[in-house]
């Protein structure tokens, strides 16, 4: 995989992964021990958007590896993703 290949797809890969730890760790206002004033109700009293990008990179860097693994080796190829093709029997 060329190197200008790896920079197009990992911001792919981190953007996912952003969304999937998103809702990790969140409180809401509504919670009874939280209580923040001039705050809507829903809203989380506090976000930190240093540790949901700490979090968010390391696991795009897990998933990315996993795919360029997958690259390199064929685990997992095109023919083992394809559900609509029906196969032929075999032996006939």
């Amino acid at each position: 995989m060329k190197f200008s290949s790896i920079l197009a797809l990992y911001p792919l890969f981190w953007s996912l992964c952003l969304f999937f730890v998103l809702p990790f760790r969140l409180r809401s206002s509504a919670e009874p021990d939280i209580e923040v004033a001039g705050q809507m109700r829903g809203a989380p009293p506090r976000f930190s958007l240093k540790r949901t990008a700490i979090w968010t990179t390391w696991l795009s860097l897990a998933v990315f590896g996993l795919y360029y693994l997958n690259y390199v080796n064929g685990w997992i190829g095109p023919q083992a993703l394809d559900f609509f093709t029906a196969s032929k029997p075999t032996g006939v």
